[in-house]
């Protein structure tokens, strides 16, 4: 899709109380009962800080937080491309 950097700019300035959402339904458990972790092929060993709270959230699914804590930040990139 090509758009402009101009009409980016235009809806970036859109207030979010002037978007119609109404038409977009909640996500609910159904819409993540068939949702499934895809862990990429490669990865580099770091060491980073996190803020306790994030880390608590995270680690509380289980010991593959790392994992799921990967899986948001390449959606993210992924959304930002």
């Amino acid at each position: 899709m090509n758009i402009s950097q101009q009409r980016l700019k235009e809806i970036a300035e859109i207030p979010d109380e002037k978007i119609d959402t109404s038409d977009i339904p909640e996500l609910d458990d159904d819409f993540w009962k068939d949702a499934r972790l895809i862990i990429p092929e490669s990865k580099k060993l770091i060491q980073f800080c996190i803020e306790k709270d994030v880390f608590e959230w995270f680690s509380q699914f289980g010991d593959d937080y790392q994992i799921r804590m990967n899986a948001v930040l390449r959606d993210y990139v992924a959304a930002h491309r």
